[in-house]
């Protein structure tokens, strides 16, 4: 199952100055495999996101990463950052990983980290 989480347009001025002369739309879906729920019953989450770009042909990229975690507040938290710092489809394993390191880190040290 997807659901939408959000969508932004990347800055236009950012574009400009990257030589790109058309909008670029960014969507973020939170995703879930029904068939694949964990035994004590909750849902594992993960993230698509597609963008897309608005030339003389509209092209569409997309990526997903699943099986990130089963918590929905967590996941939730991870698609925030990343539409925030407009994480787009080739860049989502990165990030994710990322995240992960470092909550993984925190918890090592007892420390608080905020996804």
């Amino acid at each position: 199952m997807r659901n939408f989480f959000g969508s932004i347009f990347i800055n236009r001025d950012e574009l400009v100055e990257a030589g790109i002369k058309y909008p670029i739309k960014v969507e973020y879906y939170k995703i879930t495999d029904e068939d694949k729920r964990e035994k004590s019953d909750k849902l594992i989450y993960g993230i698509q996101v597609v963008k897309t770009e608005y030339k003389d042909k509209i092209g569409i990229e997309q990526e997903k990463m699943e099986n990130i975690t089963n918590d929905e507040r967590e996941i939730t938290e991870i698609l925030e950052i990343i539409k925030e710092n407009e994480v787009t489809p080739i860049g989502l394993e990165d990030v994710i990983l990322e995240i992960k390191k470092w909550q993984t880190i925190a918890k090592n040290k007892n420390l608080s980290y905020n996804t």
